[in-house]
């Protein structure tokens, strides 16, 4: 038994030890700009920007785009309210 639980610690050093630098910097590069692109996105629905950070986590992600697809975002709530003010009647001044 104790042979089969060594294999498994070797198995798994093996695939940790097999990312190397050039692949973590490429990890973290795709990262930054998913990020950046998602802050933007959040930023111009309304939202606070952070709310990108939630993109990293599975499963939340998913629920966080369907949240961003079905919801009414607050820019759009702004947008109505503003069309549905009165305008002033009279010469401008």
């Amino acid at each position: 038994m104790a042979e089969g639980g060594s294999l498994v610690a070797q198995e798994e050093r093996f695939m940790l030890g097999s990312i190397g630098f050039p692949e973590l910097l490429v990890m973290v590069i795709v990262g930054g700009f998913a990020i950046v692109g998602n802050w933007k996105i959040f930023t111009k629905a309304g939202y606070r920007g952070i709310l990108s950070l939630t993109m990293l986590i599975p499963i939340v992600n998913v629920v966080v785009w369907f949240f961003l697809a079905f919801s009414e975002w607050p820019v759009l709530k702004e947008l109505s309210a503003l069309k549905q003010k009165p305008t002033p009647s009279g010469p401008l001044s």
